[in-house]
């Protein structure tokens, strides 16, 4: 009798200790690290689902990797840092996310050494399972210069004697393309389809944060200037405007959105954000992509 309950004992303890092993399992945090060449690149792209992640205790971190000091039509570099600082952390608390800014100077990014190491750093450092980066093929050279890096950086976070002060991963990261609208030499692939619709206004409060571009430098550069609202409701009302058609549906996208919801649920999705696969990272299956992105149903 007492090497029955021993047994049992040792039985309910091993089931105990495989039920909080598979609970962490489950709810360890998904880790999505965001590249983009200019603070409020990585909120365009990918701000809607920053948010979704956040809201359901998942991890985002938005990188930066020029200080945007030249992004203005009247204010000089050193001021425009300070305030792009500025407005990058104020929308890290809108959306729930931690965001770093680099010190490579607007304009000036090129795919050295130095930027590569560091973003295989910062790969590392945040344990990431996903990653987004622009392409490389844009109108910016910082743009198409950070899809370089980030590009090359994808096979090296796992060679340990790479950027070796800081431990590899043991697992590549999905790698993942932002949404652009550039046709060559190659058009993008809408390989992933998250429906952002409920999401938008939160994407549009987290944009709002960086003022000096989406209420003055970009229209300036779009001769749009005059057209922006002065009171800051109906501003916000503008870019909302905006943003609900930059992230419309098109045709592409409602297949892609068809294969991830089904027809049904895809029909009644108005705003999606929307990403293409990389070859050079982890090649995930239908199923590993599902967990990697659990507002899908």
């Amino acid at each position: 009798m007492k090497k029955y309950l021993v047994l049992v004992l040792a039985i309910l303890s091993a089931t105990n200790l495989f039920a909080q092993n598979t609970k962490m399992s489950v709810s360890a945090p998904i880790r999505v690290i965001v590249f983009g060449a200019h603070p409020d690149d990585c909120d365009l792209g990918a701000g809607g689902i920053a948010t979704i992640y956040s809201s359901m205790g998942h991890k985002v971190k938005f990188v930066s990797l020029t200080n945007g000091d030249k992004g203005h039509q009247t204010m000089s570099e050193g001021k425009l840092y300070y305030r792009r600082q500025k407005e990058a952390q104020e929308a890290a608390k809108r959306f729930g996310i931690e965001y770093e800014v680099l010190h490579n100077n607007d304009g000036e990014l090129f795919p050295t050494l130095e930027n590569r190491l560091e973003v295989i750093r910062q790969i590392r450092r945040w344990n990431a399972d996903i990653v987004i980066a622009p392409r490389t093929n844009d109108y910016h050279p910082d743009h198409r210069n950070t899809g370089v890096i980030v590009q090359d950086a994808a096979y090296l976070v796992i060679v340990p004697n790479i950027a070796s002060d800081v431990p590899p991963l043991r697992k590549n990261p999905v790698f993942l393309y932002f949404r652009d609208r550039f046709q060559k030499p190659n058009p993008f692939r809408p390989d992933i389809a998250i429906d952002i619709t409920a999401a938008l206004p939160q994407k549009v409060n987290g944009l709002d944060a960086h003022v000096s571009q989406f209420y003055e430098w970009l229209p300036w550069t779009n001769q749009d200037l005059e057209n922006v609202p002065k009171d800051t409701v109906e501003r916000k009302k503008w870019l909302f405007a905006a943003m609900e058609k930059r992230s419309a549906v098109t045709s592409e996208i409602k297949v892609s959105l068809d294969k991830w919801y089904g027809k049904e649920k895809a029909d009644l999705i108005k705003q999606a954000e929307v990403f293409e696969i990389c070859e050079y990272g982890k090649q995930p299956t239908t199923e590993e992509i599902r967990k990697l992105f659990p507002m899908l149903p």
